[in-house]
């Protein structure tokens, strides 16, 4: 036997939507607040991996020692790692465990350990690949295997999924205290790597992973103001499309400090912030561009012209997502027909 799926393997992505798709054709899932992650297992090898594709195993090393108790020893899964805190869950806790010191990661996978929400079935316990299985045969093959390998109390956790609408809205409601809102997927297709035509996601706002371009200091002060948040567009440029000014008064030295070191042009390779501005009397509207590096997902309520109307709500820092998949396309949501609402 054989694993057939290796790694890196880009996870299915999911669009972003106002509405829940309805139709027999539709499975519904809730949305877990944690880290994406691709699980491996070859015999004795355990890989864990990020949505970009980056190592998780050395930063979680429980779930890597779950995964290996399993009795299966060739398998792949797609799932979430998170940090459960009360009756939900906490990103917070999760971030902290993305740390360079080994005895720092050791602490605190005693004190917050963390546990894998599996949905997908990409590779059986005989290493074979599932990928052109629709769906519908893969959650099927999914609970097999979970009621087979996956033990109570263990750290390896099964996704409850639902075909009924009626419970995916009633996992919507719950949206911020147990859940992130829910996930819609076509039971009759396969698994799409890197496309988002059979995965939809409901949350109760509307929010964008964004690149920080750049940044400008506060007004008479040497320390960071807002941060400028760039989407990358198809042909590959990255576009200035709005800022985030929501920064803790107590995070703004530390952040300034991080920030200078990766100043360097040109920041934005698209569409750019202005230079000069009516509001400032003439003054040059300066900002400092950086280095392509840095992911923070903003919350967000309307988008003219390919940017945000307003300013925006920093939700949280994403360490595990690549800028590169920080596209202009997450911000096309299905829009209300104003008109009918005057009917």
């Amino acid at each position: 036997m054989t694993l057939e799926i290796r790694s890196p393997l880009a996870p299915m992505e999911a669009s972003s939507v106002d509405v829940i798709p309805e139709g027999e054709q539709w499975q519904y899932e809730p949305k877990w607040d944690g880290f994406r992650c691709i699980a491996f297992r070859d015999g004795a090898k355990i890989e864990l991996q990020s949505k970009a594709s980056q190592p998780l195993a050395r930063y979680f090393p429980e779930v890597a020692a779950a995964l290996a108790q399993l009795g299966a020893k060739r398998f792949v899964l797609d799932g979430e790692i998170a940090v459960a805190a009360g009756r939900g869950f906490s990103f917070d806790a999760l971030l902290q465990r993305i740390h360079p010191a080994a005895s720092r990661v050791k602490r605190l996978a005693a004190e917050t350990p963390a546990i894998y929400v599996v949905f997908d079935l990409l590779a059986d316990e005989n290493g074979k690949s599932l990928l052109c299985s629709p769906l519908s045969e893969r959650r099927a093959r999914l609970e097999k295997f979970a009621a087979a390998q996956f033990e109570k109390g263990s750290r390896v956790h099964l996704s409850p999924a639902t075909t009924k609408l009626t419970q995916a809205k009633k996992w919507l409601t719950q949206t911020g205290a147990t859940v992130d809102g829910i996930i819609a997927k076509r039971r009759d297709l396969d698994y799409r790597t890197a496309e988002r035509d059979g995965m939809q996601k409901i949350k109760n706002f509307r929010s964008a992973d964004c690149v920080i371009g750049g940044f400008r200091y506060g007004s008479n002060t040497k320390v960071v103001g807002s941060l400028l948040l760039g989407l990358y567009s198809a042909d590959g440029l990255l576009n200035h499309v709005g800022f985030t000014s929501g920064i803790a008064a107590a995070d703004r030295p530390a952040l300034t400090k991080k920030l200078e070191k990766l100043i360097a042009g040109p920041g934005f390779t698209g569409s750019a912030p202005g230079g000069a501005s009516r509001w400032s009397k003439g003054k040059e509207d300066t900002w400092q561009p950086l280095k392509p590096k840095l992911v923070i997902e903003v919350q967000y309520d309307h988008v003219t012209g390919n940017r945000f109307r307003h300013g925006t709500k920093l939700l949280r820092w994403r360490p595990d997502k690549s800028p590169a998949q920080c596209s202009m396309d997450q911000l096309a949501q299905k829009t209300s027909d104003l008109l009918k609402l005057l009917e």
